[in-house]
């Protein structure tokens, strides 16, 4: 059932997706504003609290799983979860301008979209183009299903929430970094003010027939057009207000980024084996082995380190069509290594 879930949406989620409603980021903005708005808000701000607030939803739908012990409801509730969970229209989209863009020898443009992917997947580390669509396929497919085969659909629910807390936690503080500049910078004010939206602009969404798993991405808030409001307040990409102060306050950004971490480390490590495995070994092998036991290093660090060493590429290619191409591949080969390895799991009875 694990395995025909997840066959199932990747397959819907390559061919069929192409609305917001198939993507996690208004379901997780409609549990912060149902948050703000009840009893929500004080388990949300408690230190301990707070844990289990972002661990509710799945527990709820895992819970109600488990009460009606229906197979055919249980394949149906985990195909849309995941599909919702690795909903990504929004990259998508605009790797698909890029590599127009690069067809028609447009430079300007291909630029341009993969500026607007590298802000909106709100990097923390410097890359070349092709390492950030790597991460973005590990932030949204590969560590999505890991989490889907070890836990189902709660996992997915749980890590979906954490994946869209950080990334408006990282948009509202770039709003607030922007808001300093201003302050600190009074000329630049109006130019500032005059390019904002732009900056967070999402792109059209057109239908694309040929984009595919290779890229791995979500829609999941990275599509802001949103005005700084305060220095603490969440930016809506919806353009209004969104009342988030659970994921606000410092001690609370904390206890986010500790479990994201958490979640997100081991299964880079295991992806990172992956590309050791479909690209160079001896040099991918190596440089997995220097952060297998560390545990403070950044996952986002440790992916894209391992992925340029399985994929070495010479320094004038990096950022070009090139560079972006054989990242994509790359990321592709080890998505696929890892769902035939999950079949072979499943039918040898592993893996339920």
């Amino acid at each position: 059932m694990t395995l025909i879930s997840m066959l199932l949406a990747l397959i819907i989620e390559r061919l069929a997706v192409r609305s917001d409603a198939w993507q996690a980021r208004p379901y997780c903005q409609a549990y912060l504003k149902l948050t703000a708005g009840s009893g929500l808000k004080q388990l949300a701000e408690h230190q301990y609290g707070r844990y289990l607030w972002i661990l509710l939803p799945g527990l709820l739908v895992a819970v109600l799983l488990h009460l009606l012990d229906n197979r055919l409801l249980t394949l149906v509730v985990n195909t849309l979860v995941l599909l919702v969970g690795i909903g990504c229209w929004h990259y998508r989209q605009l790797y698909k301008q890029y590599l127009n863009a690069q067809e028609r020898g447009d430079a300007e443009a291909a630029h341009l979209a993969m500026q607007q992917i590298s802000q909106d997947s709100r990097s923390t580390v410097d890359s070349s183009q092709g390492l950030t669509l790597v991460w973005l396929n590990f932030r949204y497919y590969a560590a999505v299903v890991f989490w889907f085969l070890i836990l189902g659909a709660f996992g997915v629910i749980t890590y979906a929430l954490l994946r869209h807390l950080n990334e408006q936690t990282a948009t509202e503080q770039a709003a607030a970094a922007k808001v300093v500049d201003e302050h600190s910078d009074p000329l630049a004010e109006s130019e500032t003010a005059a390019g904002y939206s732009a900056d967070y602009s999402q792109a059209d969404y057109s239908t694309a027939d040929d984009i595919s798993d290779d890229i791995s991405a979500e829609n999941s808030g990275a599509d802001n057009s949103a005005e700084p409001v305060t220095m603490e307040a969440a930016i809506d990409s919806d353009t209004e207000s969104l009342s988030a102060e659970p994921v606000s306050a410092p001690a609370a950004r904390d206890a986010l980024n500790c479990m994201l971490h958490w979640a997100d480390w081991f299964p880079a490590r295991l992806f990172g084996l992956g590309f050791a495995l479909v690209g160079h070994f001896s040099r991918a092998s190596n440089a997995l082995l220097g952060y297998f036991l560390d545990f403070t290093a950044s996952n986002e660090q440790v992916v894209k380190d391992v992925a340029r060493a399985a994929e070495p590429l010479p320094e004038e290619v990096v950022n070009g069509i090139e560079d972006t191409s054989s990242m994509v591949q790359l990321a592709k080969r080890n998505m696929l290594f890892f769902l035939a390895f999950t079949a072979i799991l499943t039918l040898s009875g592993w893996l339920g």
